[in-house]
This record gives structure tokens, C-alpha cells and sequence, in this order.
């Protein structure tokens, strides 16, 4: 989680759900993409939280959230439980921001579960097919195979996978948070689940309707992303109306990290306009 605030809890129907809020102001929503957690926007939530009411959260089977055998973690249940979230915290039109797998969810909750948003930035979003890293779609045909991985084994392919998302590289500390999750015997199960249940239909179903946003959309990317070619993101943009593009030249697929600045300023700009 970010480590700031207090954690706090909410029973979706596909386990607990760990959240958090900081700062004061109007709703601004932050919403991760996967492998990772909300622990991507540690820097970005305290800056945001000078202006706003900033909510993170882990979505279930990621992060702090709970991790079960059986559960369902696909993009269709994940935008189930945000439209869930969204109407506990009782948020009237809130700002979303929505990183990789969240962008996903977050347009899943808007076009097809009608949460309404005032604003929505997509990050990195996995949004356009085709989608996933070469690493995500052999795992994701394979799962039986690696998930019978030794445990030192599967630490070292999650580590490797996870530092891949870093074009500028990423501290000891970070890396290893981003990791944590996915190890033992809760998390390394969890790990494979989420990628034999992630769909490209789930993507299908919503692509011809992004021309039907009606509000305002920024979309930014890092350009040095080895997980999805910056191609599909400027794709992307000429299927949503009136949409905001912000490429930052030197990011990789977690622009969080590799540029939270320029990724900051970025989203102040649009977030207050």
C-alpha cells in the first residue's frame, strides 16, 4: 500500500479490498495496474494530496488485498469491484486516474457499469490488442508448468519481470516491495492466477465503444516501454474524442517511477483544468 493514511477495508464480493486515503479536497482516484499495487504511486499520492482527496487501493488478489485459492481476478471482476468501491466510498463524479490493467478496469466500470467520472488520465493503459508482454502471454499459455516453479526460482522470474517494467531502473527497496506480494504460498499462486485469468475479450467488448467518452481524457505513456509498444497507445488516441496526449520520452511501462515528476505536473494540469 502507499504508506501514508490509514488502511482501511472494504468486503467486495471477490475478497478484501485495501485502501487508503490522504489529503483533502475533491476525489482524485488512483487506481494501479498489475503485476504491481498501489505502492506505484507512493510518490505521486502526497503530491497529488496538497490539492486533493487522494484514494489508493489494492485490488484483490494484488498487493495488501486478500489472496485466496478460487478467486476471480480477470479484468471483468476487477471492474465489478471498483464500481463497488466507488459507490461504498459514496464519490460523486470523482477524478480517476488509472495505471496498465487499472486503465482497463477503470473504462470497464465507466462504459459498462456507468460510473460516472469527471475526468478520467490513463497511464501506460492496457486498453488496444493486441496486449501483454512476450514474458505475460508464454506464462499466461503455460501457467500449469510455472506455477510448479521452486520458490527461488519463481522469486527470480518475478524480480526480472518486474525490473523489466523500468526503463531507468529501479532502487533495491522499491523493487523488492514490488515483488513481495507474489512470493510465499498465498502470493506465488496468486501471481499465476491473475495472469491465466487476464483476456483480451475483456478488451474486445469495450474497444468500439472509447469513442463514445464523453469527458475529459488525458492520455500518457512512457515512449521507452518495453511492455507495450508506445505505437498502441497513439493508436489509442484516435478512438477517444478531444483526448490529451503526454508522452514522456525516457519512461518505461511503470512511468510512475521513471519520471514521477513530469508524470505529477502532468496530471496537476490536467486534473485542475
Amino acid at each position: 500500500m502507499v504508506d501514508q493514511g490509514q488502511t482501511e477495508v472494504f468486503a467486495s464480493a471477490e475478497g478484501a479490498v485495501r485502501w487508503n486515503v490522504i489529503g483533502s479536497g475533491e476525489p482524485v482516484v488512483l487506481s494501479h495496474g498489475t503485476p504491481f499495487s498501489s505502492y506505484v504511486w507512493r510518490e505521486i499520492a502526497p503530491a497529488l494530496a496538497d490539492r486533493y482527496r487522494v484514494y489508493t487501493w489494492d485490488m484483490p488478489g494484488y498487493g495488501a488485498s486478500e489472496q485466496r485459492t478460487g478467486q476471480h481476478v480477470s479484468l471483468a471482476a476487477q471492474g465489478r469491484v471498483f464500481a463497488a468501491l466507488l459507490a461504498h466510498w459514496g464519490l460523486d463524479r470523482p477524478r480517476v486516474v488509472a495505471h496498465d490493467f487499472g486503465g482497463a478496469v477503470a473504462l470497464r466500470a465507466h462504459l459498462l457499469h456507468h460510473v460516472p467520472y469527471s475526468r478520467l488520465a490513463l497511464v501506460g493503459p492496457v486498453a488496444v490488442a493486441p496486449w501483454g508482454s512476450p514474458f505475460f502471454r508464454l506464462v499466461g499459455g503455460h501457467t500449469e508448468v510455472f506455477e510448479q516453479l521452486p520458490a527461488a526460482l519463481h522469486r527470480a522470474l518475478v524480480t526480472e519481470y518486474v525490473r523489466s517494467a523500468s526503463a531507468t531502473g529501479l532502487m533495491p527497496h522499491t523493487l523488492e516491495a514490488l515483488v513481495a506480494p507474489w512470493l510465499g504460498p498465498e502470493g506465488q499462486p496468486a501471481f499465476y492466477r491473475q495472469i491465466r485469468q487476464a483476456d483480451q475479450a475483456h478488451t474486445d467488448e469495450i474497444q468500439d465503444s472509447y469513442g463514445e467518452l464523453d469527458l475529459p481524457v488525458l492520455l500518457t505513456w512512457g515512449e521507452a516501454d518495453a511492455w507495450i509498444p508506445p505505437e498502441r497507445f497513439r493508436d489509442l488516441a484516435t478512438m477517444i474524442p478531444g483526448v490529451v496526449t503526454r508522452p514522456l520520452d525516457g519512461a518505461g511501462h511503470l512511468v510512475q517511477l521513471d519520471a514521477p515528476a513530469r508524470l505529477t505536473a502532468a496530471l496537476l494540469a490536467f486534473l485542475g483544468t
